[in-house]
């Protein structure tokens, strides 16, 4: 396998990191899932910067973001499949 363009920690997971630098709108990822380390395939919805989020799946507002198995938060507006997963969509549930 070549370098992963993001990591995704567990088979839970509801987004991926992105490892790499320059996703553009529309490119084609590859990911790895360390849990049972496999690969998977997914086309980005919008440019994601380096080290931002990357949803694995389409996730409905209001729903727990997963992370490393955690909850980080959720979201507070639809994000599609391939979309870029951060503080425009994503909010702590401690206040």
């Amino acid at each position: 396998m070549s370098a992963p363009d993001f990591l995704v920690h567990g088979r839970t997971d509801t987004v991926g990191v992105v490892v790499v630098e320059g996703i553009k709108k529309g490119q084609p990822l590859t990911g790895w899932v360390m849990d049972g380390d496999r690969t998977i395939k997914i086309k980005s919805i919008n440019a994601i910067p380096l080290g931002h989020k990357i949803a694995l799946k389409d996730i409905s507002k209001g729903a727990t973001i997963l992370k490393y198995g955690h909850d980080i938060g959720k979201a507070v507006s639809r994000i599609f499949k391939g979309g870029h997963v951060h503080v425009q969509n994503v909010k702590t549930k401690r206040w």
